[in-house]
């Protein structure tokens, strides 16, 4: 078996996400651990591990060889999803990228995402973006889940197709599926972003009343007031 590094709640997480049991193209698949790991585990038929820079995918190779799945785990280089065939692969997987550029690849590839049967998505930085994006083209998220790895926290998206919308931004920067269902990792999170906020306010209360400033105090009440207000909606916190 291929050791797969620190990462392994995470990579648990994406796993358990795939709920399609075909074939998935793992898209910037650095390592192929996350490949491998769902072919090993039976959740997969089979994957394309899919990097756009040789290097990696050289190094996938070895690791699906060394793992005997040549057979069920192929590799391409391609930018994105533009190298993948209409209705080859069952879920499409995108991890350890910021939102905008995932969002960036589905766009550019959106006939192709749309046939796929589920998404399977975890952003590291602006997660709205990539959910605003998924209502936006015709994906509803069915599930999230949170996880927190060596202090940081990830979030871990399953979409399909269907129509769906937030009635509010709140849902779209924090995860309305998170909210509804307690998350409490969400809870750990967002406590930590109540003080991070608050400290960055108090530090302010005192600075000079420039137009830039009064623009970042109010930028940071209304995000404190928006975490406050999902805490006492999820009555985690008062």
């Amino acid at each position: 078996m291929v050791k797969r590094g620190r990462n392994q709640e995470r990579l648990k997480c994406i796993a358990s996400n795939v709920k399609s049991g075909g074939i998935v193209a793992d898209i910037g698949c650095d390592h192929a651990f996350t490949s491998i790991y769902l072919v090993e585990e039976k959740l997969a038929r089979g994957a394309i591990a899919i990097d756009i820079n040789k290097e990696p995918l050289k190094r996938a190779w070895q690791h699906i060889q060394e793992s005997g799945m040549e057979e069920y785990i192929s590799v391409r280089l391609s930018n994105g999803a533009r190298g993948l065939k209409k209705g080859e692969a069952d879920t499409i997987l995108i991890s350890g990228m910021g939102g905008a550029l995932i969002a960036s690849i589905l766009e550019e590839s959106i006939n192709i995402i749309k046939d796929a049967k589920e998404l399977v998505l975890s952003p590291q930085s602006e997660i709205y973006i990539v959910r605003h994006f998924l209502h936006d083209n015709g994906f509803k998220i069915v599930s999230e889940e949170m996880v927190k790895e060596q202090g940081k926290f990830y979030v871990v998206i399953r979409a399909v197709p269907g129509s769906q919308h937030y009635k509010d931004e709140s849902g779209y920067i924090y995860g309305e599926y998170l909210i509804e269902n307690k998350n409490k990792i969400l809870e750990e999170f967002l406590l930590k972003e109540q003080k991070r906020t608050g400290s960055i306010l108090d530090s302010l209360a005192s600075a000079s009343g420039s137009a830039a400033v009064k623009e970042r105090k109010d930028t940071l009440l209304k995000e404190y007031n928006m975490i406050k207000g999902i805490l006492k909606k999820i009555n985690l916190h008062l």
